[in-house]
């Protein structure tokens, strides 16, 4: 009854006229590849990564064995204004060593954070940043760079992900790159939280995206060394400050990741780390609450360049109690790679086994796990009969992190939908990840595509999941997004979420604004769920009217209208607007409903209006003196990251970190599943150099056996 299966392409058909084609094709890729190597080996080097199996890409084999000569240190400044928060994050960079240093630092940023400030610090100079499209900005630091002068680079490598640049440190000095960047506040069921990103966690870089320089240099671009724990100490040390002003009394103030300190009264309250600082290894997360536990509606105006710029909040309907729940399809989709190791695996296993729980009869669900192989539990979804929960529960019990993070074939998978017009069921899709890839476009772009009736949704497992690809999940999926931080956090977050999963949604959601003119986003409205409320932004000549939201909660209509005229003012809205809008230029690209080209141009003039770096904007600043001398060289090093609080070492980096190959990509134990009805598959990250040396060889053979029949029939 219970069969796995794995996502597998359709076979290609074989044209034997193209025989020689393929030949001279398969010839030129080895020969390239040959010559490579070749001139890697002349040069004394290695070539950069051996990217034929599926694994982190870093420099020296992604680990760093000792403390780097460049340190850092991060301050972080925050003032949460009612339902924005500005944030300042100062990065001291200080050389230790006896040579002239440039340093390159990966660090996280919210996704929907729009950075938009930089000031480089020199002894009591302050230089100031510029925005400039990416190009540019990095032919001047590299040029500021040759001549010795100490310059400043920020640039968005993912909407999630920037690095930090900065030369010619000299010997014992420290320079100074503080950013600045402001983000929405979150509000679900009447909690309020930010979250500051604090650990840029290593990315799994599937083999076949690898398909060009320029994809090798993005897969660079998104890593960097990890510090071996075994040497015992901190590099990147980490202070936050909170000024809180919510626009009312804010209750149960807590960080469920962080010790916290408070002072102050009433409404305004400055929250701090009760041991002054913490490592930079797991994200901070911050929440409260209205002690009137009022919903949250408002609306903001701002007016900047000729135009007013609105942003308001609306609140779903609450749930009727008696509403009854229509049966479900529910496909659990959990990663059990490597980067899971260690306390991501444990909660992810128990987020999946509460949720099973929580499963009636009525309920039909499968399983799909997956690392650098791909299995689904059962062939096709099953009924929630306790026979079928116990395989299920067995099955979650044996699974292990090992292997490389291959989530496209799960996407896949769990997107097929063999009852795609059924009605009368709901779709559901829970997907368990840390997220730690590379390849976020693919899978967005798959989502998109062949998403149908599903409804997804991500739950972050870990302290420091890749929250761009969760929330653009959620967005395209329709669903919503779940962090789990921590073993302690299973049950309250998978609670809300299954209790989500349970309402209602608002269905169908429209917008109407009486003004014509307004210009809104996002463009694609998900479905809505009580207690997570609607923030629309918009950007119109002049604020007035109304603008009311409609939907069906089942097939009851329900509608909000908000009144513009009655917008308090706030000084963040019209960049919050140009954020939110590239995300649905980015959003179009990812669907090929834009062309790429016209996709970056109205990012880079977005990013130059409004001061904010993008994928194709950066922000730079340098020094005009010159500092390091003519014959001193310049030393570049990649700043080392720590491994996220809760990652086993061993599980991702252990056989790579004592000198041999990083071969995570093979399959956890899966013996005794045979009798939870699922048996292991073959590996889906294969040695493709491998393959094309074996498949070279048998066009080779296969060639020439036809030329040896057409001979011999033309001898006859």
């Amino acid at each position: 009854m219970s069969v796995s299966t794995n996502y597998v392409p359709r076979p290609v058909q074989r044209h034997y006229a193209h025989v020689w084609v393929l030949v001279l094709a398969m010839i030129c890729i080895a020969c390239n590849s040959a010559r490579a190597q070749e001139n890697a080996a002349n040069a004394g080097t290695s070539p950069p990564n051996d990217y034929s199996r599926g694994t982190l890409v870093l420099a020296n084999n992604g680990v760093a064995e000792s403390i780097p000569a460049m340190r850092l240190g991060t301050d972080m400044d925050v003032s949460v204004s009612g339902t924005v928060a500005r944030i300042r994050v100062t990065q001291a960079f200080r050389n230790t060593s006896a040579h002239w240093m440039a340093g390159r630092y990966l660090y996280p940023l919210p996704d929907d954070g729009a950075v938009d400030s930089l000031k480089m610090v020199v002894g009591n100079r302050v230089i100031m940043g510029r925005i400039e499209r990416r190009e540019q900005a990095r032919a001047i630091y590299e040029q500021a760079a040759a001549k010795g002068r100490k310059a400043g680079l920020v640039e968005q490598q993912r909407p999630n992900l920037f690095s930090s640049s900065v030369a010619n440190v000299g010997p014992g000095q420290t320079v100074l790159i503080a950013i600045e960047y402001q983000a929405p506040v979150r509000q679900v069921d009447g909690i309020h939280s930010i979250r500051l990103p604090l650990v840029a966690a290593p990315r799994y870089v599937a083999p076949h995206t690898l398909d060009s320089s320029a994809a090798v240099n993005d897969a660079h671009a998104v890593t960097t060394p990890v510090l071996n724990p075994t040497l015992g100490q901190s590099i990147n040390p980490v202070s936050i400050t909170v000024h809180l002003d919510p626009g009312f009394v804010p209750m149960d103030i807590q960080s469920p990741d962080h010790t916290i300190a408070m002072d102050g009264t009433a409404q305004q309250r400055t929250i701090r780390l009760a041991d002054g600082e913490t490592p930079a290894n797991r994200d901070f997360v911050l929440r409260w609450r209205s002690a009137a536990m009022e919903p949250a509606v408002g609306v903001f105006s701002q007016r900047l360049h000729g135009q007013d710029y609105i942003m308001a909040t609306i609140a779903p309907p609450a749930p009727v109690a008696d509403t009854p729940v229509p049966p479900r399809d529910m496909i659990f989709v959990i990663d059990n790679s490597g980067s899971m190791g260690g306390a991501s695996m444990r909660q992810a296993k128990a987020s999946l086994l509460y949720a099973l729980d929580t499963l009636r009869p009525v309920d039909r669900f499968n399983i799909i796990r997956f690392d650098d192989t791909t299995t689904q539990l059962f062939q096709q979804s099953v009924a929630a009969t306790a026979e079928e929960l116990n395989v299920a529960r067995r099955f979650i019990r044996e699974l292990e992190a090992d292997g490389g993070t291959e989530m496209l074939p799960a996407l896949h998978l769990a997107l097929e939908d063999a009852s795609n017009d059924d009605d009368q069921r709901v779709r559901q899709v829970v997907f368990l990840t840390d997220g730690a890839i590379s390849n976020e476009a693919e899978m967005l772009a798959t989502l998109g595509r062949d998403g149908g009736r599903s409804r997804v949704f991500p739950v972050g497992i870990g302290s420091a999941p890749n929250q761009y690809l969760m929330t653009r999940m959620a967005m395209l999926g329709r669903g919503t997004y779940t962090n789990v931080g921590s073993v302690d956090q299973v049950e309250s977050q998978m609670t809300q979420l299954l209790e989500t999963l349970r309402r209602p949604a608002v269905r169908n959601l429209s917008i109407a604004a009486s003004d014509p003119s307004l210009e809104l986003t996002p463009n694609r409205l998900p479905d809505l769920y009580a207690g997570q409320p609607l923030t629309v932004l918009g950007r119109t000549d002049k604020r007035h009217g109304t603008l009311t939201v409609t939907g069906l909660v089942g097939e009851r209509r329900w509608s909000k209208t908000v009144d513009l005229d009655a917008a308090g003012a706030s000084p963040a809205v019209a960049k919050l607007w140009a954020r939110r809008r590239i995300t649905d230029i980015e959003a179009d690209r990812t669907l090929g409903q834009m062309d790429s080209e016209e996709a970056d141009t109205q990012i880079a003039d977005i990013g130059l209006r409004y001061t904010l770096v993008t994928s194709q904007t950066s922000l730079v600043a340098v020094d005009d003196t010159v500092s390091r001398p003519a014959d001193a060289p310049l030393t570049r090093a990649d700043l080392p990251i720590e491994l996220p609080a809760g990652w086993d070492f061993d599980a991702l980096f252990g056989q790579q970190a004592r000198g041999g190959s990083n071969s995570n990509a093979q399959a956890p134990d899966m013996g005794r599943i045979a009798q939870a009805k699922a048996f292991e598959l073959p590996q889906t990250a294969t040695n493709f150099a491998t393959t094309i040396r074996w498949g070279l060889l048998m066009c080779l053979i296969g060639a020439l056996g036809l030329i040896g029949v057409r001979r011999s029939r033309s001898a006859n």
